[in-house]
């Protein structure tokens, strides 16, 4: 038996040992009662009667022992044109002395703060100024559309908002932020008692409400440093909003102790990272993976975290992330499959990454959305390190799935997001909720409890916790995602369980036919949406964007996909539409807007996502939809 089986089948054999031991890596302030409390099962706490400080955890704890002058975080924007390192003895200070000013506030234990702000320091700062408060933080996307800002202040029912006065876009694009939190005051039944606090950036000066607003500087000019306040590690860290399907905020709720538990061990277990190594994680701290592993997760660790307000091509080209994982000596690089995809189309040949020292690059990890196996293998061609497409989800903090580097590599199967990690007991299961057998498709479920660090619960909603995820099958978390494991324990997840369409009576993944287009050489990304079809009930409908360089006709390139696709899945796929667009409309976080597409091509009404990157994407598909003929006159 292995490493990892051993440490795996332990942590599901005895979770309370086994999570009580890894739990020894963490300073508390007081010990839990027990490990696991499952009284009010199927809601389950972790390490009640303990109590700690996350923040203390993630600074004042490395400082403590010796280590205050590594650096926790640089910060390299190419759109601000600047870059700045801070240490773990300057981090502690300046989140002291933040957290200070929230103090003189008034906001104390178990208070709200929204933080709405670009991925400046500062932003990060204020997360772990809230922790040390043990305030609640509910970090919104910065540039979020003032609506959505205000249905977020009503949930949360913040004391205070932390903002900016703007962000910036590719091609010196200002956002500014101010009027959209205006706005959003405006629309908000909820009045935050402290105002809000406003980050100047150079970039734009916003105007600031006399009795509402305080300038950030000033705020930090009349306070004084603030000691870590203990919490229970039952008590919430944090809120992060979701996408849910009836359009009200579904607010997840993340625990103190759990939470600190799980995510320092996966550092080790999943990432294979050592204090002291730069850890990347390419994304922005509006979503989970910020959240966990730019903030958290690598300051839990003692691990030098990077912090990039940029773009994985056109700041300047696609040698970006290159430049970056060269110039800091990135060790271990996460970004989602979308923004390889990206430089792969623009640098097809990666003429680009040679230009640049990745010796010390062990690792790439891949998340977010499926990563089909041709960007993943190209991925491996052009680095020669492993490439690893691991899968988890806002709710559970940290890998459900994972090729787990600290504890035993196995060999990459594109495709796969390989296997449970220590605590996941991933079962794939029937209509019946009947384990299915090797490489028969499925709904993906967990055996309960979770392990630490998922969510506790909804925000202010235990019964929309307990009827989105665990009532399809008692005693398991419904995923929502569909997959298989095959004959070597391997899991291969195919997408959304709705994103498994109909047609004529046969159940199709459309995530084994984007398999089949990202495998074409000329195709960059796609996309397969079902749409209603009168005679089949769904038709498979395939979105491509070519890689740049290609000049063969559109036509050409969409007759060899619609062919692929009989050759490989067959002709009961009944895929005959295939069109070549620009670009394909996604969220900020690069997943791909499949949904409203949908919605698009059947005629039915949409709402456009919030999280949505650029607006004008969906117009351009409507355009493309419009001359393959749809929405079709009556289905």
């Amino acid at each position: 038996m292995g490493r990892y089986q051993e440490i795996y089948e332990k942590s599901l054999a005895d979770p309370e040992a086994f999570w009580g031991g890894v739990a020894q890596d963490i300073r508390w302030r007081k010990k839990w009662d027990r490990v696991l409390d499952d009284s009010r099962a199927p809601f389950y706490r972790w390490f009640p009667g303990g109590e700690l400080n996350t923040c203390e955890n993630a600074l004042d704890r490395h400082v403590d022992e010796g280590r205050g002058d590594v650096l926790a975080l640089i910060w390299d924007s190419p759109l601000a044109g600047d870059r700045k390192s801070i240490t773990y003895r300057g981090m502690r200070d300046e989140v002291a002395r933040i957290a200070g000013a929230f103090a003189n506030k008034g906001i104390g234990k178990g208070d709200r703060v929204i933080i709405y702000m670009p991925m400046v320091p500062e932003a990060v700062m204020a997360m772990l100024a809230c922790a040390r408060l043990g305030a609640v933080h509910s970090v919104v996307f910065g540039g979020f559309a003032a609506h959505e800002l205000a249905a977020r202040i009503d949930h949360a029912q913040p004391k205070l908002v932390v903002s900016a006065s703007c962000g910036i876009e590719p091609g010196n694009r200002i956002i500014a932020y101010k009027p959209l939190l205006d706005r959003a005051f405006e629309i908000a039944k909820h009045r935050p008692e402290a105002g809000s606090i406003i980050l100047q950036r150079p970039q734009q000066t916003a105007a600031l409400t006399a009795g509402r607003d305080t300038d950030w500087n000033e705020a930090l000019e009349e306070a004084k440093p603030a000691a870590c306040v203990p919490v229970a590690a039952t008590d919430p860290l944090y809120i992060l909003y979701t996408s849910g399907t009836t359009g009200s905020p579904k607010g997840i709720v993340r625990d103190n102790g759990g939470h600190a538990v799980a995510l320092k061990y996966s550092m080790k277990a999943i990432y294979g990272v050592e204090p002291g190594e730069v850890y990347w994680a390419a994304s922005d701290i509006g979503w989970v993976v910020g959240h966990s592993y730019i903030v958290y997760a690598p300051l839990l660790q003692g691990c030098t975290t990077v912090l990039y307000e940029g773009k994985p091509v056109g700041t300047p080209d696609p040698g970006a992330f290159w430049r970056v994982i060269s110039q800091y000596g990135v060790s271990a690089f996460f970004t989602a499959p979308t923004a390889f995809r990206a430089i792969k189309r623009d640098d097809p040949n990666g003429e680009h990454l040679r230009r640049y020292d990745l010796s010390r690059l062990r690792t790439l990890f891949l998340a977010g959305e499926r990563c089909d196996p041709d960007t993943l293998q190209w991925a491996q061609e052009k680095l020669r390190i492993p490439v690893i497409d691991h899968w988890w989800q806002t709710e559970t903090g940290w890998a459900i799935c994972a090729d787990p580097v600290g504890l035993e590599l196995f060999p990459v199967k594109p495709g796969s997001a390989t296997k449970p990690a220590p605590g996941y007991d991933v079962q794939i299961l029937d209509e019946e909720g009947n384990q299915v057998p090797p490489r028969q498709t499925g709904s993906i479920a967990v055996k309960l409890p979770l392990p630490p660090g998922t969510l506790a619960t909804l925000w202010n909603d235990d019964e929309g916790y307990r009827r989105g995820y665990l009532t399809r099958y008692p005693g398991f978390y419904l995923t929502g995602d569909g997959g298989f494991k095959d004959e070597d324990g391997y899991l291969h997840v195919m997408g959304r369980i709705d994103d498994v369409i109909n047609v004529a009576g046969h159940r199709l993944s459309t995530g084994a036919m984007e398999e089949v287009l990202a495998a074409h050489p000329d195709v960059a990304e796609c996309a397969v949406i079902g749409v209603a079809d009168q005679l089949k009930g769904e038709v498979p409908v395939g979105l491509v964007v070519l890689k740049a360089g290609v000049q063969r006709p559109d036509a050409e390139v969409a007759t060899e996909l619609v062919q692929r696709v009989r050759d490989r899945i067959g002709p009961v796929a009944f895929f005959k539409t295939a069109a070549v667009v620009k670009r394909l409309p996604k969220t900020r976080s690069g997943k791909i807007l499949r949904g409203t597409m949908r919605k698009m091509a059947d005629g039915i009404d949409f709402k456009t996502p919030a999280t949505i990157e650029d607006p004008a994407a969906l117009e351009e598909i409507r355009g493309s939809f419009a001359r393959l003929g749809y929405p079709r006159k009556s289905v």
